[in-house]
């Protein structure tokens, strides 16, 4: 392979078949269940990267199934999202990230910075009951119930929650270990389309372990619960602040 042809070719890896194909990503029918929760404002703040800031001691737990994604396929996702500002907007910052597909795990973490790593997380409904299910290498590491579709919300008011600015940390390192990439990212949801979304009484578990450390921002008291049915297109972000600079 000719020195033009690698440059031509270089999108991701490996470049003779790579994780994942070129974006944007169009997501059909996908399905949130994101519990709100009250936890440690301290340990907020020692997890959350300045220039960003916490307003409030608020954590959302995610449940996303993802059963038709450009490139991607059909998988699930699971993780922690903070509430937070940047130069006065209002946005949120993904801390934590578990799924159980290859392409969207190198994909999230190669081009926009996703926390991904790889868990069983899963999203059905028993009975009256919608529940989220997240496991890390055969052990429980959350737990969530929510009363299915107890009560209908405006989708306007779920759109407009789904266009703030959304912030990652997304770090590369070079070939010596130390970082060559430092980077805060953000980026918005396009096209987004809410088909329903549901409220209802809600609880939410989360267990030590070391590898999966969610319990490490405790629920100290259930907020809210939202049920949401969506299409969205997810493009490309853009560098806001860079760390080796």
């Amino acid at each position: 392979m000719q020195k033009k042809d690698v440059i031509k070719n270089a999108f991701a890896m490996p470049i003779a078949c790579p994780a994942y194909p070129r974006g944007p990503y169009r997501f059909i029918n996908r399905e949130f269940f994101v519990i709100t929760y009250e936890t440690d404002m301290d340990k907020l703040r020692d997890i959350v990267p300045e220039p960003l800031e916490v307003t409030a001691p608020i954590i959302k737990f995610e449940f996303i199934r993802m059963p038709d994604s450009t490139g991607f396929g059909d998988y699930t996702e699971s993780g922690q999202v903070i509430p937070v500002t940047f130069k006065g907007k209002q946005g949120t910052y993904s801390h934590a990230m578990y799924l159980d597909d290859e392409a969207p795990i190198a994909g999230g973490r190669e081009l926009w910075g996703f926390p991904k790593k790889l868990g069983n997380p899963h999203l059905f409904v028993v009975n009256e009951t919608l529940n989220g299910h997240l496991d890390y290498d055969g052990q429980h590491v959350a737990i969530a119930t929510m009363g299915y579709k107890h009560m209908r919300l405006d989708n306007k008011e779920i759109l407009n929650s789904l266009l703030v600015p959304n912030y990652l940390l997304k770090i590369i390192p070079d070939v010596d270990g130390s970082p060559r990439i430092c980077e805060l990212v953000e980026y918005y949801l396009e096209d987004v389309v809410v088909k329903g979304a549901w409220g209802g009484p809600a609880a939410l578990q989360l267990f030590a372990h070391a590898l999966a450390p969610v319990a490490d921002l405790p629920v100290r008291r259930v907020v809210s619960a939202v049920h949401v049915l969506t299409d969205m297109t997810l493009p490309y972000g853009k560098v806001v602040y860079n760390y080796l600079k």
